[in-house]
């Protein structure tokens, strides 16, 4: 496969993928697309971009319900991809109950 084909299909990847809404000047994607005019672009990098946006490596390793949800702290993970995602809408838990730890 020539190199524009894979300059081209790294393009489509950077296309696809998500903006980071807490870095938006440092952005994946405008990396990818900078990568896609490189002169050694390999098929592997283009691959490897291929198999982040779609969570290859997620979906081959799936994680235990043991280690998403510890006995210590089963809710744990579950409420940090929350805080996430409040704080990218702009949205965070009000001062008391950050002090007496109450969590919704």
């Amino acid at each position: 496969m020539s190199a524009s084909k894979h300059a081209q299909k790294l393009r489509n990847i950077a296309a696809a993928w998500p903006t980071d809404p807490f870095r938006p000047n440092v952005q994946l994607k405008t990396f990818l697309q900078s990568l896609a005019s490189h002169p050694n672009l390999t098929p592997g990098a283009v691959q490897a971009a291929r198999g982040l946006l779609e969570n290859s490596t997620q979906k081959k390793y799936p994680l235990s319900s043991k280690t998403l949800q510890p006995a210590s702290m089963p809710k744990h993970y579950e409420r940090l991809v929350q805080g996430y995602e409040r704080s990218a809408q702009g949205t965070g838990r009000p001062w008391w109950q950050v002090f007496f730890g109450i969590w919704r």
